[in-house]
């Protein structure tokens, strides 16, 4: 009787072949790569700020046989220089792969209580002093990508091709990848045949990944609205336009765009993420800012939600009786595409890891509206990419919680706090494996 084929057997492959050996080298690993984790977790720098990050990150490809070029990414738009790094490792004829780690921390105040927990401060974009954590797992990345490295540069004869890796700068709202780019970041290596890259998260057990074929995460636009008014005496609103009232009846309006303006089968998520307006209690101002960002998998849709941001909030401004010359502004500061994930490669990894990792712990997952900027490492769709999910819990804090109805930390959370040994070991075996698919021979 012919057997179906999912119950027929798969082929052999090579990760099959070396899968134990993968394991024990990476074993040999783990304890100098969960030191550096450890140090990078303690020692968080903002977008554009890596220097200390980009710096050891270069001495350690370097050390694996890497070409090395540093200072990528110079921002046009900012006084700070580019620290982009790109390792290549060549090893005679065949594919080229990139894989992609980002190396920025957050303006988060760290509550983990770990021995290791960040103490940093920092400088951010406005000037203003402020805590510095890794509560998106840049550190995990960066640390994974140097475990990657040294574990291919020690097994050449098992692939055949070239591997580039990318530490990239400013993933966090900032567009360290266009920057590096626009750089000339695709003069320093050859041009990749397939882009790779993962990403940490408390919602999956550590030593796990989740994948998604397709649509993996949101575009995001970042929208700047300021709201003018006329300024006058706290004690005599009736001699000015009061700006904060008519931004806390704009941020009220809003809410309703999502809801009432959308079909309901299309996922888009809009925040007010800053306000900020006035000085004292005694003083209408002249204008309030506010920050926005809204997420989408379709631009049609975005188009359509930043007319309807620019509608409300002169109507609002018009409803208010403020003159012409003082209506608000609408502007976009920022857009990131969506990370689609090319179907026939994130298959085609997701068999490579679930030799070395296991059926069970190689998990199909769904999109989210979280939104990433690697997507621009693949040129418009002409470079096939994928990112992956990587499993940071502790599988019994997850059933815990789950036990209690609570929820994981998400990402940018002040409790953000992966497990570090099990988390690295899935991130390194998990990334070969990915590799290797592609270049393995």
């Amino acid at each position: 009787m012919n057997k179906n084929s999912s119950e027929r057997p798969r082929p052999a492959s090579l990760l099959d072949s070396i899968a134990a050996t993968l394991q024990a080298v990476i074993g040999k690993e783990l304890p100098s790569l969960v030191q550096t984790y450890r140090h990078l977790h303690a020692n968080p720098e903002l977008a554009g700020q890596e220097a200390n990050t980009s710096r050891l990150l270069a001495d350690e490809l370097k050390r694996c046989g890497c070409r090395v070029t540093e200072g990528i990414g110079r921002y046009q738009h900012e006084n700070w220089p580019g620290y982009g790094v790109i390792g290549v490792l060549e090893n005679g004829e065949g594919p080229t792969v990139l894989v992609r780690g980002d190396m920025d921390a957050l303006p988060v105040e760290e509550k983990t209580g770990l021995p290791y927990a960040s103490k940093a401060r920092g400088i951010n974009r406005q000037g203003a002093e402020v805590p510095v954590m890794h509560a998106c797992g840049h550190d995990v990345h960066v640390t994974a990508l140097i475990g990657v490295a040294r574990v291919l540069a020690g097994l050449k004869d098992s692939w055949k091709g070239t591997l580039v890796v990318v530490g990239q700068p400013a993933e966090e709202g900032t567009g360290g990848a266009v920057a590096m780019l626009e750089d000339g970041a695709y003069r320093h290596c050859p041009r990749p045949d397939y882009a790779l890259a993962l990403h940490a998260t408390l919602q999956l057990p550590a030593g796990s990944v989740g994948y998604v074929p397709g649509d993996f995460m949101s575009s995001l636009t970042e929208v700047e609205v300021i709201v003018r008014g006329v300024g006058s005496h706290g004690s005599a609103p009736e001699l000015g336009k009061d700006p904060i009232v008519m931004a806390a009846q704009l941020v009220l309006a809003l809410q309703t765009v999502v809801s009432r303006e959308k079909d309901a089968f299309q996922p888009a998520v809009l925040t007010v993420g800053t306000i900020h307006g006035g000085s004292a209690s005694n003083v209408i101002p002249e204008e309030v800012r506010l920050m926005l960002s809204i997420r989408t998998y379709d631009d049609e849709l975005r188009d359509r939600i930043v007319a309807s941001v620019e509608r409300m909030a002169k109507g609002i401004a018009l409803a208010a009786g403020v003159p012409e010359e003082k209506a608000p502004s609408v502007r976009v500061t920022n857009f990131q595409p969506p990370n689609y994930n090319d179907p026939e490669l994130t298959e085609r990894i997701a068999a490579g890891m679930k030799r070395t990792l296991g059926e069970a712990r190689v998990i199909r997952t769904t999109p989210v509206m979280v939104s990433e900027d690697f997507g621009a490492w693949g040129l418009g769709g002409e470079i096939p990419t994928c990112m992956f999910w990587l499993g940071g819990a502790d599988p019994a804090l997850i059933e815990e919680r789950r036990g209690a109805g609570e929820k994981m930390p998400s990402l940018h959370s002040p409790h953000f706090a992966p497990v570090p040994e099990p988390t690295l070991r899935g991130g390194v075996l998990s990334m070969v494996s990915a590799v290797l698919e592609l270049l393995g021979r």
